[in-house]
């Protein structure tokens, strides 16, 4: 079991992660008490919880992390926001081609 989670930063900016141990919300804690100084949210504190989302398979987390983490801007807001239909339109390419399964 594992959780993909955004949290959207003192400067406006998202860090998307993946924890395994723990809830989001123990994980967003732990960022908020900078346990590594060096990563991306210890700078820019403080941080919030506004999306995450459970996988029963690591595998499954790790995709799904890594997926959303080459997503624009404009697309992780609109799954914050739960609109998928938005998301879908955000995953096309130029050209019409999709890439949402891609």
């Amino acid at each position: 079991m594992a959780w993909v989670y955004i949290l959207q930063c003192a400067d406006d900016s998202y860090y998307t992660g993946m924890t395994r141990s723990e809830e989001p919300d123990q994980r967003l804690s732990e960022h908020q008490m900078k346990l590594s100084p060096s990563a991306y949210t210890a700078s820019r504190l403080p941080v919030r919880l506004v999306y995450s989302e459970y996988f029963d398979l690591v595998a499954d987390a790790i995709f799904a992390e890594r997926k959303i983490k080459g997503w624009s801007r404009a697309k992780k807001e609109a799954l914050i926001q739960g609109d998928w239909k938005l998301v879908q339109v955000l995953s096309k390419r130029r050209g019409g081609k999709d890439t949402a399964t891609s």
